[in-house]
């Protein structure tokens, strides 16, 4: 890539620490070339506000706000989600909303005939990879600028003290530096207190928690939801119909007010390093549970225990950036089919972090109260004998092989 051909360029852009000081740094590096952001809305909600201020202030020439909203929940986390996709028990909120805000990306600088693709992605962290790799699929001939692995920035601090020099406003501090992620399914933690594993998260600090409170602080009543679910997508809440997107929105207050989705995990990244994060997923965790409730009614057990193998699968892929390659689609045309027959509802008790079963119906329902039942029934209990003789005869033999025959 000559720099000398790079005059105009398309930056995903946050508004946070990293996107909001590459803006002049690109300038500065790239013979003042324009700089063009694009934030891609995948409901992050008030960091929004005032961000096209910002972004022409700092000086981008324009901004390009793109709701995605929709597309995020229905072509992302509904897929994840019938998958029961879950990678070290991280419910994957920044892997799989990096893929659609790249495909926007993509699409914001091919309309722009743009030189060149920017983003604050560390080259330390999975997002580089995941932003990338989107981009390789939709512009394979497209030049990537990754400021990180490019300026003589070492740190976070050093970050600030750019910013600071060139008039860049910021809306944290020094002592509130925390690195954090936040859409409409989840909002992580990372730096700080959190990069000593032996430090218990600030839960019950004002201001740590975002999307909830501790458990501590949930009320002392539980709270009961319905949740119902067509061919695995669910479709209302507490008898109310609602698209996809509005449900997760309603339990992320409902899940929130109970405490519910909190994370504190050492996760292996994809570069190779451990990483610590705490997460906050309160309507997604909820939604992943009714999910696999409803399953243990409707899938016969080798396509669940099959499924529950490909999920991890599925889940490195999403982690790794690889949405748009063709295992991805081959696991989710699996999935789909999985799903035909997902369809009922799930009743869940909320309390104080604790999402406990209380109910789950489906016309499909595999389960049989008269066969397993522990009263009379049709069932031949006899039936057992020879299934258990040819169930157990090449164990038999290799007894019998080995010598341990009766003498």
């Amino acid at each position: 890539m000559d720099k000398k051909n790079i005059k105009k360029v398309v930056l995903a852009y946050s508004g946070g620490l990293d996107t909001s000081i590459i803006i002049p740094w690109l300038k500065e590096n790239y013979n003042n070339c324009e700089v063009i952001a694009v934030s891609g809305n995948v409901g992050q909600a008030d960091e929004l506000e005032g961000l096209e201020e910002k972004a022409l202030k700092t000086g981008a020439s324009k901004l390009y706000v793109l709701d995605l909203t929709d597309e995020y929940v229905d072509e992302y986390i509904i897929p994840c989600m019938k998958a029961g996709a879950i990678y070290e028990e991280y419910l994957l909120g920044t892997s799989h909303a990096r893929p659609c805000i790249a495909k926007g990306l993509v699409e914001i600088a091919l309309k722009e005939g743009a030189d060149a693709i920017c983003h604050g992605c560390t080259g330390k962290g999975n997002d580089q990879v995941r932003f990338e790799l989107t981009i390789k699929h939709f512009a394979p001939n497209m030049p990537i600028i990754a400021p990180w692995r490019e300026w003589d920035i070492k740190s976070r601090e050093e970050e600030i003290e750019y910013a600071e020099a060139h008039n860049v406003p910021l809306k944290i501090n020094r002592e509130t530096n925390y690195s954090k992620d936040k859409n409409l399914w989840h909002l992580s933690h990372e730096g700080l207190d959190l990069e000593d594993t032996g430090n218990e998260p600030l839960y019950e600090k004002p201001g740590f928690l975002e999307m909830g409170v501790s458990p501590i602080a949930a009320p002392d009543k539980p709270t009961y939801i319905e949740l119902e679910f067509e061919a695995g997508i669910p479709v209302a809440l507490d008898g109310k119909k609602m698209s996809a997107k509005e449900i997760i929105l309603a339990l992320n207050k409902l899940g929130g007010e109970n405490g519910i989705g909190l994370l504190d995990i050492v996760e292996n990244r994809l570069v190779g390093m451990k990483c610590r994060g705490v997460y906050e997923t309160p309507g997604g965790s909820i939604l992943y549970k009714a999910h696999s409730v409803l399953e243990t009614l409707c899938l016969d057990k080798m396509t669940m225990h099959e499924k529950q193998k490909l999920a991890i699968t599925f889940a490195e892929l999403v982690y790794n950036g690889q949405w748009f390659t063709p295992l991805r689609e081959a696991l989710s045309a699996f999935v789909d089919k999985t799903q035909e027959r997902v369809t009922g509802k799930v009743r869940l008790k909320l309390y104080k972090g604790n999402m406990i079963n209380a109910g789950v119906w489906s016309p499909y329902s595999l389960y049989s109260e008269e066969i397993a039942t522990f009263g009379e029934s049709d069932y031949n209990q006899k039936d057992s004998e020879g299934f258990i003789n040819l169930f157990g005869l090449p164990i038999k033999v290799q007894a019998l092989v080995d010598g341990k025959g009766n003498k």
